[in-house]
């Protein structure tokens, strides 16, 4: 009976918004926890024409889906456990860790579309690129952290920042993966400014992505096919522009309301990749304009939570979390924002899903583990403040 009370107790606590005296934003937890509800909903009604065809099974990705998002939270409570000072202690060994898994899946990865990008565990084909990019959101937290007085006064201090970045951009372009190399040069550009490094390196830094993604573009016809697609879908929807035109249509359908839950016709094979890259244009037709609304706010809100943490600890000079924050921040916000404006057609075609809420085990478990950090990250921050009012009130 006393384990039944204090659940219902702990629940009760958990289930209002996060007063100030509270160790953990719950605002944050809540946020997390609707959009991986919206994602397993969305994924769902996505994937049954697919899964039934395929599989033989109406819910099989859903069943897959359920399963990671169950992970997820155990994965959310995990890290949640994890002091940010471990973070700090292990930031070398995680990023060398994720450059292991990186050549691993050179080695002995799955193959699909091309892309040698998953390590099959099974129930999970686990994407190394997921925790490159944890990684190196940690480390450059610990060097930028190390090296502060550095990187603001030298003139080329980002040099080495985007050196490491580069480590992991080589393998990742190796599978190939240049939607994940990108993120990976926002993370570091992002974190950069906020650090305070001389303004003209960043002249520089856009200058030099520019030119690298030009060239990127230019010399592999793939690559090449997809930006003229993206240009103009429509001259040929049957080749360049299936997905696109496809995923047009589908926001086109949904209007303001949308065509209501299931009722979605562009996931009948039309939309290659409808539950994963594409999952927000079958919310757009289902749910319309309001339904797409909805997501974005709770993307932005979660995102707005994790940029006052950042900005909190550094208010408390508390540099490491601050900028572990505030790079994971910059993180959602880059991938949340090329995945939509990709599916507008507003950016060319690439395979990055949508925070929380597309299909992918790596995606979904790699971002719970980043809503962990920010738990842990806030729960801090809540008790040195206690512990800065306790002593100015004695």
């Amino acid at each position: 009976m006393e384990f039944i009370n204090k659940i219902k107790q702990n629940y009760e606590q958990w289930a209002r918004v996060t007063p100030q005296g509270l160790l953990y934003d719950r605002a944050l937890f809540w946020l997390f926890v609707v959009l991986l509800l919206i994602g397993l909903v969305a994924v769902t009604s996505a994937s049954m024409p697919y899964s039934a065809r395929v599989f033989n099974d109406t819910f099989y990705f859903a069943k897959r889906d359920a399963v990671y998002v169950l992970l997820s939270f155990a994965t959310c409570y995990l890290t949640l456990q994890i002091s940010s000072s471990q973070w700090e202690k292990w930031h070398a060994k995680i990023f060398l860790l994720a450059i292991v898994l990186l050549i691993l899946v050179l080695g002995i990865g799955t193959s699909v579309n091309g892309a040698k990008r998953w390590i099959s565990l099974g129930i999970l084909n686990f994407q190394p690129a997921e925790f490159a990019k944890l990684a190196l959101t940690c480390f450059l937290a610990s060097y930028f952290t190390r090296r502060y007085d550095e990187v603001r006064g030298k003139k080329f201090s980002a040099a080495k920042p985007f050196i490491v970045m580069g480590v992991l951009g080589v393998f990742l372009l190796a599978q190939p993966d240049l939607g994940s190399t990108v993120v990976l040069f926002v993370i570091t550009f992002g974190m950069l400014f906020i650090v305070g490094a001389n303004f003209w390196q960043f002249i520089l830094l856009i200058g030099t992505g520019i030119l690298l993604f030009v060239w990127l573009v230019l010399s592999a016809s793939y690559r090449l096919k997809r930006f003229t697609g993206f240009l103009e879908p429509f001259k040929d929807p049957y080749g360049t522009g299936f997905q696109l035109t496809n995923s047009l249509m589908a926001f086109g359908r949904g209007e303001i309301s949308g065509e209501g839950l299931g009722n979605s016709i562009q996931k009948l094979d039309y939309l290659p990749e409808a539950h994963t890259d594409f999952i927000m244009a079958i919310i757009g037709e289902e749910f319309g304009f309001i339904g797409i609304l909805v997501v974005v706010i709770l993307l932005g809100l979660l995102i707005f939570r994790a940029m006052k943490i950042g900005r909190e600890s550094l208010m408390l000079e508390q540099r490491f979390r601050g900028f572990f924050a505030l790079g994971i921040s910059f993180w959602i916000f880059f991938q949340g924002f090329v995945n939509l404006g990709m599916a507008l057609g507003m950016l060319p075609t690439k395979g990055l899903t949508f925070p929380l809420v597309s299909y992918g085990g790596s995606s979904i478990i790699i971002m719970s583990a980043t809503v962990g950090i920010l738990l842990r990250i806030d729960h801090e921050n809540r008790l040195q403040r206690g512990g800065q009012a306790r002593l100015r009130d004695d």
